[in-house]
C-alpha cells in the first residue's frame, strides 16, 4: 500500500507467458454459457461480531433445502472460519487454489444440505489484500469451474479492507448484516459511506440481525435509512430482520447451522424468508446472471480498487 492507502497494483511482467495467456482468456471468455445463471450475493458488516457468518451458512443451507446449488465462499482470507461455524474440516484452502497446488473443484468441500464451501487459510496474512495478479488467477479458476452454482454467498471479512472493497464491488447483491447495537449501525455506514461515495455503487439491501422483534427491526432500518437518505446517494432496500433466538446459541454451540439442526426455529423461519427474497432479487428485470465476479466486468472493479 502508499502513503495514502492505495494498493499497488503488481506488473504481471515476471509471470509466465502461459499463466498470463490463461488469465487474458479467462477474463474475455467466448460464452458464459451455464455461468449466466449464477447469482452472486456479497455478505459485509462494517463491524465484526454481528453474526455476518452465521447469516451467510444459514441463508446458504436454506436456499439448498429450496433446491438451490450453492457455493460459500469465506473471504475473510486471512481468517476464516466458515469451516469452524459448520464444524466440517477442510483438506485444501484458497491458498492451495492461489498458489496454483490445487484447482478449484479439488478444493470445494461438502457442507449441509448440500451446499459447498471454498474455505480460507486461518492465520495467514498472505492473502488479506489480494493483489491484481491473485485476483485474476481467482477469477479464472472460477470461470474455470465445469459444475457452477446457482448461489456464490461471499461471507466477507469485518472492516473496510481492500478485500471486502473488492468483492462487495463485483458481486450482483451487497447485503449489509447490522444489529440494533448502535456501533454496528455507525461501522456500516461507515462501509456503505465508502462503497457509495469512492467507487460509486448505489445499491445495498440490509439485513437486521439479533431484532427483538419486526418492529424494531423496521425501526433499525428507518433510523439507518433516514443517515443514508440525508447524506449519500444510493438505494437502500430492507430484506427482514432476524429474530434473537436461543436456538441459534445452541446451533452454533454444536457446529451446526441452525436451519440445519432446528428447521422449526423462528430463526430458521427467518432464514427461509431471506432465502426467498434472495432468489426473488434474480426476478428484477434489471438483474443479470452470471459470475459477474470473475466475468470481464471485474477487471474494471479491479483496477478501481487498485487505484482507490
Amino acid at each position: 500500500m502508499n502513503g495514502q492507502g492505495a494498493v499497488i497494483m503488481p506488473t504481471l511482467h515476471g509471470s509466465r507467458p502461459d499463466q498470463a495467456t490463461g488469465l487474458r482468456q479467462a477474463m474475455n471468455p467466448p460464452a458464459l454459457g451455464p455461468m449466466s445463471k449464477v447469482q452472486v450475493v456479497a455478505v459485509s458488516s462494517g463491524k465484526g461480531g454481528v453474526g455476518k457468518t452465521n447469516v451467510v451458512v444459514n441463508l446458504a443451507v436454506a436456499s439448498a433445502r429450496q433446491g438451490r446449488k450453492v457455493l460459500v465462499m469465506d473471504a475473510d482470507l486471512a481468517l476464516g472460519n466458515v469451516d469452524i461455524v459448520l464444524g466440517v474440516t477442510p483438506k485444501y484452502t484458497i491458498e492451495d487454489v492461489l498458489s496454483g497446488h490445487q484447482r478449484l473443484s479439488q478444493v470445494l468441500t461438502p457442507g449441509p444440505a448440500g451446499i459447498h464451501i471454498l474455505p480460507a487459510t486461518s492465520g495467514g496474512q498472505e492473502f488479506s489484500h489480494l493483489n491484481y495478479e491473485q485476483q485474476l488467477h481467482l477469477q479464472s479458476a472460477f470461470l474455470q469451474l465445469p459444475d457452477p452454482p446457482d448461489l456464490l454467498c461471499i461471507d466477507c471479512a469485518a472492516g473496510i479492507s481492500a478485500n471486502v472493497l473488492y468483492f462487495s464491488l463485483v458481486a450482483h447483491e451487497t447485503l449489509i448484516v447490522v444489529t440494533p447495537d448502535p456501533s454496528s449501525l455507525t461501522d456500516a455506514y461507515a462501509l456503505v459511506k465508502i462503497l457509495s461515495t469512492r467507487y460509486h455503487l448505489r445499491s445495498f439491501r440490509l439485513l437486521i440481525n439479533r431484532a427483538k422483534n419486526v418492529q424494531e427491526g423496521k425501526e433499525v432500518f428507518r433510523k439507518f435509512s433516514l443517515v443514508t437518505d440525508r447524506f449519500l446517494t444510493l438505494r437502500l432496500d430492507y430484506v427482514g430482520c432476524i429474530p434473537l433466538d436461543d436456538y441459534i446459541g445452541m446451533a452454533v454451540t454444536q457446529q451446526r447451522a441452525v436451519c440445519d439442526l432446528y428447521p422449526r426455529a423462528p430463526s430458521s423461519r427467518a432464514f427461509h424468508t431471506l432465502a426467498t427474497h434472495v432468489h426473488q432479487w434474480t426476478g428484477d428485470p434489471s438483474w443479470q446472471g452470471g459470475f459477474q465476479l470473475f466475468g470481464p466486468a471485474a477487471m474494471a472493479a479491479t483496477q478501481t480498487v487498485m487505484e482507490g
